[in-house]
């Protein structure tokens, strides 16, 4: 697992200058918004979402150069939605990655229009991509715009507020997370297999998204195991998590022994679909990574 996590590093690093690069700076009355994107914009983070958009796209043979704006435009997309995800109308969190959420730094008004200003620029950033054609392009802003929306991100995070009042079914359980986690990584794999030149209509572009789906929803149960077993170190018990509070969360269904194999199920369901591609070792490492991750 050492190789992909330093191919992690890498391509984070990359695309946080790409980002950078999309970041304005100054113009008087403007300064405050511009500072509040690049504050959140820039916050660091693995950036797996480009990652896959990126490898997919050279898996399938396609040049990352013409990948890299879309993989850049979706990490926008997924800023957006941790600046809005962390207001007080919603999660009302206080950090994130170790630093004070942006309405904790710049006020509510501002980070909400912060979050929606990258709203629109990561479809700029998607339709302005001079590495691939206008039809490209076009349906790039289309998949995003699927994926963000309210077949996707949003629909999610609705199911997820419903959810915080009743018990979800399981099949409401997986919707959830297939739409509020999992568009916006099925959209990376679509988007990566885009930018190697596979249509929707494409045996490889199928596989893509089947592969995403299912890393997608195997990174969820990974992260509902985290949440419930998370430890203080220095008290070594255990200090709970959604599921304690009473939310639906995959551990309402398992247990962590069968929360743990059915995310493995997935994850090797996943990595099938693609075993005969030319190139996919290095997705194939991220499946088993993200499944084995501990944090």
């Amino acid at each position: 697992m050492a190789d992909v996590k330093e191919k992690i590093k890498q391509n984070a690093e990359r695309i946080e200058r790409v980002l950078a690069s999309y970041c304005k700076d100054g113009d008087g009355e403007l300064c405050e918004l511009f500072d509040s994107e690049r504050y959140s914009l820039l916050g660091g983070g693995k950036r797996i979402r480009p990652f896959i958009v990126n490898e997919v796209c050279a898996a399938l043979g396609g040049d990352v150069g013409v990948s890299m704006p879309y993989g850049a435009a979706l990490e926008i997309i997924h800023t957006y939605s941790l600046i809005h995800d962390d207001l007080p109308c919603m999660d009302d969190d206080d950090m994130r990655r170790g630093k004070p959420t942006n309405h904790k730094v710049f006020g509510y008004s501002t980070a909400l229009l912060a979050g929606d200003a990258l709203l629109t620029k990561a479809f700029l950033t998607a339709a302005s991509n001079k590495g691939a054609t206008d039809k490209m392009n076009a349906e790039a802003v289309r998949l995003i715009a699927e994926a963000a929306g309210e077949c996707g991100m949003i629909g999610g995070q609705i199911i997820d507020l419903a959810g915080e009042h009743k018990k979800l079914s399981f099949e409401q359980l997986l919707r959830l997370h297939r739409l509020k986690t999992g568009a916006l990584i099925r959209c990376a794999a679509c988007l990566g297999a885009l930018s190697a030149g596979y249509g929707a209509d494409s045996k490889e572009y199928k596989e893509a998204e089947a592969y995403a789906d299912g890393i997608g929803l195997a990174f969820q149960v990974v992260d509902d195991i985290l949440d419930a077993t998370s430890t203080e170190e220095e008290l070594g018990k255990s200090v709970g998590g959604d599921a304690e509070h009473g939310k639906t969360t995959f551990l309402t269904y398992f247990d962590v022994d069968g929360a743990k194999e059915y995310a493995k199920e997935l994850t090797d369901r996943s990595v099938a679909v693609i075993a005969e591609w030319k190139n996919p070792e290095t997705l194939i490492e991220l499946a088993y990574y993200l499944l084995e991750r501990k944090n």
